[in-house]
């Protein structure tokens, strides 16, 4: 994602945060939107339910349905990016064991962390992989962290 698409998606994404309407449908647009102005294959969205235990998939945008709709809070690499506190950027998931996976053609993975208001946990994340190795450098990164802070507003 070029510095301009970054600058445009944060506008774009504000009225469906603030504006009227159901959350999911919401989270549809936005879902679509990154992957659109960011070119990639697939983006998930998805909440941290710690009462359960669980992450759950809210929605997506891509060829297919998440393979692990939902799974323990403590796995893939989501489990690492919820312990951790930090995105998780892996170039090659071939050679990460912690990957789950959920097309069997991705080759690189960034899940960014949604923090509470308070940034005291993780409430949820965004998932994008591609398959292309090494896909998100660190304007990806930056580009995909910047949503996660516009968009928190919908994790309450």
């Amino acid at each position: 994602m070029g510095t301009k698409d970054r600058e445009s998606l944060i506008p774009a994404l504000l009225p469906w945060v603030t504006g009227p309407g159901p959350r999911i449908e919401k989270l549809r647009k936005i879902a679509a939107a990154i992957r659109a102005r960011g070119g990639y294959r697939w983006v998930g969205l998805y909440d941290i339910d710690r009462s359960r235990g669980l992450v759950r998939n809210l929605v997506w945008d891509g060829p297919d349905a998440p393979a692990y709709p939902e799974f323990p809070i403590i796995k893939g690499l989501t489990g690492v990016a919820v312990a951790e506190r930090r995105t998780v950027n892996v170039p090659d998931v071939r050679e990460d064991p912690r990957y789950l996976t959920a097309l069997s053609t991705t080759r690189s993975e960034i899940i960014v962390p949604i923090f509470s208001r308070q940034h005291r946990e993780v409430v949820g994340t965004i998932d994008v992989e591609s398959e292309m190795p090494s896909a998100f450098g660190p304007e990806e990164q930056r580009a995909l962290e910047s949503c996660a802070a516009a968009i928190q507003p919908l994790w309450r």
